[in-house]
């Protein structure tokens, strides 16, 4: 008899893989160490560029433009720093980022699609 955990490659010894939650929890991670954050990027595009389920991949694009969309905003909030805005834009894209890092992690424990991965708020 096949024992499923030696015979599926994403089930390493009662490991159930999900690099969804992997890559948000580096995503959150990045606002402790700095440097995760672009783990976590780098791994989304390399589990993307896999034969992955439609869910997971849904995931990637998800997580991927997150981090595309932050970065720049994240550079406009240290430039207006000078002015005063700036402390409330990296206040908002440090909340905005949270959030979908949690909706993502969230919906990839359940193993859901996220619904619109090229949205702004969801």
């Amino acid at each position: 008899m096949n024992d499923p955990a030696t015979t599926d490659p994403q089930r390493t010894a009662g490991f159930d893989f999900n690099g969804p939650s992997i890559v948000a929890l580096l995503y959150l991670g990045g606002f402790i160490t700095g440097i995760s954050a672009l783990v976590g990027l780098i791994l989304a595009y390399v589990w993307k560029g896999e034969n992955r389920p439609a869910w997971e991949m849904s995931h990637y694009e998800f997580q991927i433009r997150t981090f595309w969309l932050g970065l720049p905003a994240s550079i406009v909030g240290i430039v207006l720093m000078i002015v005063g805005i700036g402390f409330l834009i990296l206040l908002a894209v440090c909340v905005w980022v949270v959030v979908r890092s949690v909706i993502s992690l969230l919906k990839a424990q359940k193993k859901e699609a996220m619904p619109d991965p090229r949205s702004l708020l969801l």
